[in-house]
C-alpha cells in the first residue's frame, strides 16, 4: 500500500476495494467520499489518485518510482487536479470549477487517467456545483473526479445523485492512539485524553494541540464552571467567549453533555470521556434530570448545525440562551 495509506490504516480495505473496481474496470466516473472529520480523508483521496496515475502499480499499489509517481511526489502531476476553496472555511468559487473544464476534456498527458480531488464538496455554493454538473455528467474517458466531504448533509443532492458514495470508518482507539503519538511528542494517557476531546479523530487531536486549542477549551470549561457555582453570569461567561470559535465551542458542549449522558445513564462516572471536566460533569450527572441533559444536547446539536449551514446567528444571543440552559441543569 501506499506509504499515505500506511498512515492511514484504517483506509486499507476502502483503497483495496477501488483498486479491485479498477483492476476489474468497474470504477465509476466519480466518488464521494464521506466520513469524520479529521480522520484523513483528503491524504486517502489523494493516495489513490497516485495509484491510478501510476504507470507501473504493483499488487495493487503505487510503484513510487516511475515518472508519475515522482511528478506526484513533486506536486506537479499534469494529470492531477486538486481544487479546494482560496481561502480555509470559505465557498469554492464559481470560477474555480469552471477552470475544471479545460483539464476535464484535453488529453492525458501522461497518456493514463486525468484525477480530480474536490475537499471539501460541501464548499460549493448552488452556482459551482451546477457548473460542476455537466462535468459529472459527461467527464469524458478516464476521467475520476474524488469528492471529499465530512458535512454529507450540506453537499446538494444534484452532486450526490451522480457520484458512487464511499463511506469512510473512524480509527479505533488504538489506532488513533498510535497515529498521535508517531505524530507529536504525548505519551499514550495524553494522546488518549486529546483524541477525547476530539471525537477520537487525529488529525482533528493534532490541530488542537498545534493550533493551541487546550487554553480555549480550558477558557470553555472554566466559564461553564463559574455559571454552576455562580462565580460569573451567564451574560459574563457569553462575552468572554466572544472571540472563540462558535462552532468549536457548541462541539465541545455538545461533547460535554454527551458524556454527562452517558454517565447519568449509566451511574458510572468511570464512563466519562472528557477527562478535563470530569470533576463537573461528574456533579452535573449526579444531580440533574437526564431529560434536561438530553433536551439541552438537542439545541445545541441544532445550533452548531445551523453555524456550519452558514446561517451566521447573532453569536452572543445564541451563547447566552444555551449557557442560560446550562445554569438552569442544577436547578
Amino acid at each position: 500500500m501506499s506509504e499515505l495509506i500506511a498512515a492511514y490504516p484504517w483506509f486499507t480495505e476502502r483503497f483495496q476495494h477501488l483498486a479491485k473496481l479498477h483492476a476489474d474496470k468497474r470504477l465509476p466516473h466519480a466518488l464521494l467520499i464521506n466520513g469524520m472529520s479529521g480522520i484523513g480523508k483528503a491524504s486517502f483521496a489523494k493516495s489513490f489518485a497516485q495509484y491510478l496515475l501510476c504507470q507501473s502499480p504493483v499488487n495493487g499499489q503505487s510503484c513510487g518510482q516511475c515518472k508519475s509517481c515522482e511528478l506526484n511526489a513533486a506536486g506537479s502531476h499534469p494529470d492531477l487536479f486538486l481544487l479546494s476553496p482560496e481561502e480555509e472555511g470559505k465557498q469554492l468559487k464559481v470560477d474555480q470549477v469552471r477552470a475544471l473544464g479545460e483539464f476535464i476534456y484535453s488529453t492525458a498527458q501522461q497518456g493514463g487517467y486525468r484525477v480530480v480531488v474536490i475537499e471539501p464538496a460541501d464548499s460549493m455554493n448552488i452556482a459551482s456545483a451546477n457548473a460542476l454538473l455537466k462535468m459529472l455528467e459527461e467527464p469524458g474517458a478516464d476521467t475520476l473526479i474524488l469528492l471529499v466531504t465530512s458535512k454529507m448533509g450540506q453537499v446538494l443532492p444534484t452532486i450526490k445523485s451522480r457520484c458512487q458514495h464511499v463511506e469512510c470508518p473512524n480509527p479505533s482507539e488504538t489506532e488513533a492512539i498510535n497515529w498521535l503519538m508517531a505524530a507529536t511528542d504525548l505519551d499514550q494517557e495524553q494522546a488518549r485524553s486529546i483524541l477525547h476531546i476530539n471525537r477520537g479523530a487525529p488529525k482533528e487531536a493534532q490541530k488542537y494541540i498545534d493550533g493551541g486549542l487546550s487554553e480555549h477549551r480550558a477558557q470553555v470549561i472554566r466559564g461553564l464552571a463559574d455559571i454552576l457555582k455562580q462565580r460569573r453570569s451567564v451574560i459574563e461567561v457569553a462575552q468572554s467567549l466572544q472571540k472563540l470559535d462558535l462552532e468549536l465551542v457548541l462541539g465541545w458542549l455538545y461533547s460535554l453533555l454527551s458524556d454527562v449522558a452517558r454517565c447519568a445513564a449509566c451511574e458510572d462516572a468511570d464512563s466519562l470521556r472528557q477527562d478535563d471536566a470530569r470533576n463537573m460533569l461528574t456533579a452535573v450527572a449526579k444531580k440533574t434530570d437526564p431529560v434536561k441533559i438530553f433536551k439541552l444536547a438537542d439545541k445545541v446539536h441544532e445550533e452548531r448545525r445551523a453555524v456550519m449551514l452558514r446561517q451566521n446567528p447573532n453569536k452572543q444571543l445564541l451563547l447566552e440562551c444555551v449557557l442560560l440552559e446550562w445554569a438552569g441543569l442544577l436547578k
